[in-house]
């Protein structure tokens, strides 16, 4: 990509689109395209191609999609494989109707069977069963990897698919029933720590609840798993706390989007007759157990009540560490570790909750 070249970033408000737009600014890039849902309903494959032939975009990074929690995974699942199916194919479709040189897919570690060999690589994919819970936006993931393979293959072109492994920084969803693990950890420890202190007021502020009586602030709080039993406040989380999760600072995930974008090509991915698993993962190489990153999020924000565990609710995929080597051996490692980043966040969301800017 030159600097002046013409890039759209779908899904540039999200969490990795606007971690790539931000790193597209610092690196110099002029001339970036983007759209909120509200200007351009992707789901609507007439209104993408329009945009597309007015826009005429050189590059995209397609980071659009609807994401949640295994909460909202399991509860909307026809939503997140109708919707996410929608949204790549008419991206995909209209990038190659209308001449874009290159085109980066971001899916998710989800895609891989659960009972995965860890570390995982890009060659376990469809070697066996999915995990339940969010088996439907893995196989709207899986389908886009497939798409981008097949067009590359028929087609001739240069189409790019990234797997990131567990994501998190700055403009996450804090949504206390729809986000990821690290987030709500954040968000609920916090909460748990006014509870402590007895600030109802700031506790009713960041429900966003009018009435901030004693009483009904401790009825919200219960429906998130946060209670008090005498002096203690407690914070229940689903499952046991046992799985195992890498995180990846969404920074590091921009860096190595554009790094890719700049540095492959489809042809540099091509191993055999048979052409699949072309994808490349992106992660640390690193995990870390529910129970800990609950522990380590609850040492830094300086919560001294208790965590405890639901073993009712669902663990999810016991083990997920993907397999970098192939991302390493291309020449990109992340730089961001797990307690710098969750650090920079935790700060970054109080900063933004005061603010009222979430």
């Amino acid at each position: 990509m030159d600097k002046s070249s013409r890039i759209y970033i779908a899904g540039h408000t999200g969490l990795v689109g606007s971690a790539i737009h931000r790193f597209l600014k610092t690196q110099g890039y002029t001339n970036l395209i983007t759209k909120n849902s509200k200007e351009l309903n992707l789901r609507d494959q007439l209104t993408t191609q329009s945009f597309f032939k007015e826009y005429k975009p050189e590059y995209v990074f397609l980071a659009a999609a609807k994401v949640g929690g295994i909460m909202a995974n399991n509860i909307y699942r026809a939503d997140f494989i109708y919707d996410n199916l929608l949204i790549q194919n008419n991206v995909i479709g209209a990038s190659y109707q209308n001449g874009v040189k290159k085109l980066l897919f971001l899916g998710s570690s989800c895609i891989y069977p659960k009972e995965a060999p860890q570390p995982i690589s890009e060659d376990a994919l469809l070697t066996g069963p999915l995990e339940y819970t969010n088996e439907p936006y893995a196989i709207a993931k899986i389908a886009g990897i497939k798409t981008i393979e097949s067009f590359n293959i028929q087609y001739g072109t240069s189409y790019l698919s990234v797997m990131p492994t567990n994501l998190y920084g700055y403009n996450d969803s804090f949504d206390l029933e729809k986000s990821h693990v690290l987030p709500a950890l954040i968000r609920k420890t916090l909460l748990c720590k006014m509870l402590e202190a007895k600030d109802f007021q700031n506790i009713a502020k960041d429900l966003a609840v009018s009435d901030s009586s004693e009483a009904q602030i401790r009825r919200s709080l219960s429906k998130y798993g946060i209670e008090a039993k005498g002096d203690t406040v407690i914070l229940k989380v689903w499952g046991t706390g046992k799985p195992y999760r890498e995180f990846l600072h969404v920074d590091d995930m921009a860096e190595a989007c554009v790094f890719v974008m700049n540095k492959v090509t489809f042809k540099d991915l091509v191993k055999g007759n048979e052409i699949r698993n072309t994808h490349i993962n992106i992660g640390t190489g690193n995990d870390i157990t529910i129970k800990n990153l609950a522990v380590m999020i609850k040492d830094m924000i300086g919560f001294k009540g208790r965590i405890e565990f639901d073993h009712s609710k669902p663990d999810g995929t016991m083990h997920k560490l993907l397999d970098v080597s192939k991302l390493n051996a291309i020449g990109w490692k992340h730089t961001i570790e797990l307690k710098t980043g969750v650090a920079r966040t935790i700060e970054w969301y109080k900063k933004e909750a005061q603010h009222g800017t979430l």
